[in-house]
C-alpha cells in the first residue's frame, strides 16, 4: 500500500505516472521522490521548483496514505517481539525512545498507531522523511529535538540507532550513534556484521537480549541521559 500511495501522490503532483520506481531501501520519502522525479519526470526537477514540489508531494502522500490507513493492520506486519522490546526498553531509567524513519511524519505515526506502538515512543522529537534530510542528519536533528524538549544534552555515546540495513548503520555512524542492526529486512546477518555495526541481532524476539544490547552500549557506565 505504500507503493500505491507513492504512485498516487506522484501522479497528482507531477501529472506523470510513476513508471520507474527508484531504490527505496534505507531512503527517506523525500529522497525517493527526488529520485523518482529524475527517473520519470526529469524536466520538472529544476532548482526553482524542487522544494515546492516536495512540499506538495508530502501533502499528497499523507492524503493517499490516510485513504488506505484502514488497510494497515491487515496488510502490515508487526515484527515478532517489536512491541515487547519497545515496552521493555521504555522502562530503562533516563531513556528517551523515539522514531527515526524515512517515512513522512503523519504516515509514520499512522503505522505505529495501527499496531499500538505510538504510545511507546515520543513521536514529537523523532526524525522523519518529511524533514528532507538524509538519515544520518535526521539522527542529529532528532537528538537536538530531544535535548530541547527535555532540557538535557544527549551525547553521541549515549545514543543508539536500531535499523535493518547497511544504510542504517552508515546513518548511525554519520549521526554519531551506536549502530544496532537487526536482520529483519533484506540484509542478512552476515551482511550487517560486515558493516561493522556495534551489535547485530537476528531479530527482536529475545526481549532481554534487545534490552541488554541497548543498555550496555548506551550506558557504558556513563551518567548522561540516553536516547
Amino acid at each position: 500500500m505504500t507503493r500505491e500511495a507513492w504512485a498516487e501522490a506522484f501522479r497528482q503532483v507531477t501529472g506523470r505516472p510513476l513508471v520507474r520506481l527508484p531504490q527505496t531501501a534505507g531512503q527517506t520519502d523525500s529522497e525517493v521522490f527526488f529520485d523518482a522525479l529524475a527517473l520519470n519526470a526529469a524536466g520538472l526537477a529544476t532548482a526553482g521548483n524542487s522544494q515546492p514540489l516536495l512540499a506538495e508531494y508530502n501533502e499528497a502522500l499523507a492524503r493517499a496514505f490516510a485513504d488506505r490507513s484502514g488497510m494497515l493492520a491487515d496488510k502490515g506486519r508487526l515484527l515478532p517481539g517489536a512491541k515487547e522490546a519497545l515496552t521493555a526498553v521504555a522502562r530503562l531509567p533516563d531513556l528517551v525512545q523515539t522514531v527515526l524513519t524515512g517515512t513522512i511524519k503523519p504516515n509514520a505515526i499512522a503505522k505505529l498507531a495501527a499496531f499500538g506502538l505510538d504510545r511507546l515512543v515520543d513521536v514529537e522529537i523523532g526524525g522523519y522523511g518529511s524533514d528532507a534530510y538524509p538519515k544520518g542528519t535526521l539522527l542529529q536533528v532528532a537528538r537536538s529535538r530531544a535535548a530541547q524538549a527535555r532540557g538535557v544534552t544527549f551525547g553521541e555515546g549515549a545514543t543508539a540507532y536500531i535499523g535493518d540495513s547497511p544504510r542504517d548503520v552508515d546513518a548511525a555512524r554519520i549521526g554519531g550513534a551506536w549502530a544496532i542492526a537487526v536482520a529483519s529486512g533484506r540484509a542478512t546477518h552476515a551482511e550487517l556484521t560486515a558493516t561493522g555495526a556495534d551489535a547485530v541481532l537476528a531479530d527482536l524476539a529475545d526481549t532481554s537480549a534487545v534490552v541488554r544490547v541497548i543498555d550496555d552500549l548506551t550506558l557504558l557506565r556513563r551518567s548522561e541521559p540516553r536516547a
